[in-house]
């Protein structure tokens, strides 16, 4: 699967709109949206947004951002639960977990990082899967750490409190790191790493015959991407209150590359676009009994069906309607052929 360049992002009307209703959904929606559906989103969105990151920006599809955000996950379990539960059970207070947790996630994603960025393509797609296998079955079988059973009963930080109980809490908090992730994945595109990684991604040979050191870049942005699935692994460990290796199995894994794809991987709103879309019809397609076994099936044709129409994803629909609308304001205008692109960004090679 090769990696698509990164397009225009939303006007600032419309995300405005999205962003207000957003912090307006627990007065919106009931408790069920709010604590199942929406919060899933969220941290699922900031997930599937560290892979449109390599993608996009690196021209790196990679299957380990799931291996990394449960890595993420099972650091949280091990280091704060004390008692009944599998795991190390260290008691640690949940805010102290965090800042340890991510660096053990991003120290792992640079060594992945480091031994996967001199492939490309097929290649890279195919070592990053190993990775994310490999974790599964390590936690699997490593029952000091987790075992197939998990570490369940994960606490929440204090400010958080019982998440059944007060689901707004997580999920305000996810929306705060959702907004905080996507403002710096924005900013970093921009800087001259961002600049310099969307040149390796087009002629990674040019770059190095510049000075560039390729394989660095690479590493450090799947380091830095490391980070952001992270975030997203933290999340669930609250939001869940349990992790298992099934959390970073194959299915899982496929799930995530599912959900950047449907919202559009030249796009970072796609992450939470595909998200909202794959979750409402995980859930809502349960409940149809012809369905409930066949979820895979019906969420393979979804994706064909977005896939055909348009291979920038959903988002790539918005752009062309988009496009469609200011030519009809325009009447004689000769057509663009795309959205224009944010400052900062290189154009894409012919």
């Amino acid at each position: 699967m090769s990696a698509r360049r990164p397009t225009a992002s939303l006007d600032r009307g419309t995300a405005a709109v999205l962003v207000a209703i957003a912090i307006l959904a627990p007065l919106i929606f009931n408790t069920y949206w709010i604590g199942t559906l929406l919060t899933q989103m969220l941290f699922l969105g900031i997930v599937a947004a560290s892979l449109i990151f390599l993608s996009a920006y690196g021209g790196m599809v990679s299957l380990a951002q799931v291996a990394l955000y449960g890595i993420a996950g099972f650091a949280i379990g091990n280091l704060t639960t004390n008692g009944n539960t599998k795991g190390l059970n260290l008691g640690w207070t949940p805010l102290a977990a965090i800042p340890v947790a991510l660096a053990i996630t991003i120290g792992l994603g640079l060594l992945f990082g480091a031994l996967s960025s001199r492939s490309v393509g097929i290649y890279f797609l195919m070592i990053t899967l190993t990775f994310s296998v490999i974790a599964n079955l390590f936690f699997g079988q490593v029952t000091s750490l987790s075992g197939f059973g998990g570490i369940s009963g994960i606490p929440a930080p204090g400010f958080i409190g019982n998440v059944d109980h007060h689901p707004d809490r997580l999920y305000y908090l996810a929306l705060v790191l959702a907004l905080l992730v996507y403002a710096l994945l924005r900013y970093i595109a921009r800087t001259p790493f961002g600049l310099t990684l969307q040149g390796i991604r087009d002629d990674p040979v040019r770059m190095s015959s510049l000075g560039y050191n390729v394989t660095l870049h690479r590493t450090l942005a799947f380091g830095f991407a490391s980070f952001i699935a992270a975030i997203g692994g933290v999340l669930f460990a609250y939001w869940n209150g349990h992790i298992d290796p099934a959390t970073i199995g194959l299915g899982a894994t496929i799930d995530v590359l599912v959900v950047a794809v449907i919202g559009g991987l030249s796009r970072l709103e796609g992450a939470w676009l595909g998200a909202l879309v794959f979750v409402l019809i995980n859930n809502y397609a349960q409940r149809i009994g012809f369905v409930s076994d066949r979820f895979h099936t019906l969420i393979g044709v979804v994706f064909l069906v977005i896939v055909l129409l348009s291979p920038d994803g959903l988002m790539g629909l918005w752009g062309r309607l988009g496009d469609l609308r200011r030519r009809g304001e325009r009447p004689g205008q000769a057509p663009t052929g795309g959205s224009e692109r944010g400052s900062g960004e290189l154009e894409p090679t012919v």
